[in-house]
């Protein structure tokens, strides 16, 4: 049986929840791509109140994605601006920020329509998709949360990587929209693309658009696969850790599928 976390009415309250964290008291923090922008929490009846709104004499514009890392909190932030007119890697206004300490600071600037992280299960790398890069990028994170050494991982034209999530044998699992792909990436940063559902000519000519700078909302939005579409998120779960549930942009329900590795406990499965 499945119920509602949260009752209180976000939408209807000018929020655009994104990515969510679930807090040691069962509220959450999440994501507003909404226009006030910033990280929120709410507890199952709300209201929802500002946890991150501004850094120092940055105002946090509507982000995109949120995670709690013990005692830190990791914020990423798409883009100076929302209502683009088109999708391309020229937009270098992309932000992650870490919450630790009670104190905010930006961790990372200058990146590529950033979207979700991960912390690697060592606690040596954090990992984030560049979404409209066609890459995921790689920093090495020290003990202070400094990123450094930033690596690229570069994907094909077209491949736009969305979610992700690390399994226990620490390979990182990204979905992306449009193409569909489930890519499975080694610790040594070799990737193999191991599920697809994208029709090969629709799928070159979403990649073409892209390479002009044409690709716009409405084409990803209106993309479809023939049994799921546009995968923007994946998660570990099931008795054995073994079944990957997959969110989507447009579906309105979870797929899921059978892994060959257990995943990797979420942080808040360890607050005890």
């Amino acid at each position: 049986k499945v119920s509602a976390a949260v009752e209180a009415p976000l939408i209807e309250d000018g929020f655009l929840p994104n990515g969510i964290a679930l807090m040691p008291d069962g509220s959450f923090l999440f994501a507003n791509l909404g226009a006030r922008g910033g990280v929120w929490r709410v507890g199952p009846q709300g209201p929802a109140e500002p946890f991150l709104l501004n850094v120092g004499d940055y105002k946090i514009p509507p982000a995109n994605f949120v995670m709690i890392d013990g005692d830190r909190v990791w914020v990423t932030v798409s883009a100076a601006t929302r209502g683009h007119a088109h999708f391309s890697g020229n937009e270098k206004t992309g932000t992650i920020v870490v919450i630790e300490g009670g104190s905010a600071r930006v961790a990372a600037d200058k990146l590529t329509w950033t979207n979700e992280l991960r912390i690697s299960p060592d606690g040596e790398y954090l990992f984030v998709n560049e979404t409209f890069a066609c890459r995921t990028t790689r920093f090495n994170l020290g003990a202070d949360c400094s990123l450094s050494e930033k690596t690229h991982i570069d994907f094909p034209a077209g491949t736009f990587p969305d979610g992700l999530a690390f399994d226990g044998e620490g390979d990182l699992w990204i979905v992306c929209p449009v193409s569909n792909r489930i890519i499975r990436m080694q610790p040594d940063l070799t990737w193999k693309i191991v599920f697809e559902d994208c029709d090969p000519d629709f799928f070159a000519q979403m990649a073409a658009t892209y390479s002009e700078g044409k690709l716009t909302r409405d084409m990803i939005v209106n993309s479809r696969g023939t049994r799921v579409s546009n995968l923007s998120s994946i998660a570990f779960g099931g008795p054995d850790m073994k079944t990957m549930f997959l969110g989507s942009l447009t579906m309105p329900s979870l797929a899921c599928l059978r892994a060959p590795a257990a995943g990797e406990p979420m942080n808040h499965w360890r607050h005890g």
